[in-house]
């Protein structure tokens, strides 16, 4: 079965997985995915991360991370959706709870952070937000 929202497929795993208290969830793997992974786990979000065989196909398990039986995320949402994309030039990117959480942006050059992007002063598709 196709997905029309492979990165909020992604979100809503990693959602669920923490409310069930899971260490980790299984998603379908692809490099965009990969990508946003990468963001998370830099501003340490998640755990980390790797590759599974999911039958014919590739797959990426996620560890989930928790701090004193908390999950560290709070919440996770997708901005840019297939029915209406959102796009932000570098210094207007939006800061999530003024600045305690992120806003993970597809640039140009990557896959980056807001801080990142507007430290490179670049723009693109804000994908997600999270705190």
């Amino acid at each position: 079965m196709a997905l029309t929202d492979p990165i909020g497929d992604m979100l809503t795993r990693i959602r669920n997985g923490q409310r069930a208290r899971k260490d980790s969830v299984l998603t379908p793997a692809s490099k965009l995915r990969v990508r946003v992974l990468d963001v998370l786990q830099r501003e340490g979000y998640i755990r980390g991360y790797a590759e599974e065989t999911m039958g014919p196909a590739k797959g990426l398990r996620i560890e989930l991370k928790y701090f004193e039986g908390q999950p560290a995320i709070k919440h996770v949402a997708r901005v840019s959706k297939p029915g209406r994309r959102v796009y932000s030039g570098s210094q207007e990117l939006p800061r999530v709870m003024n600045g305690l959480g992120i806003t993970i942006v597809s640039t140009p050059k990557g896959v980056l952070s807001d801080a990142e992007a507007r430290e490179q002063n670049v723009g693109g598709e804000v994908l997600a937000e999270v705190f």
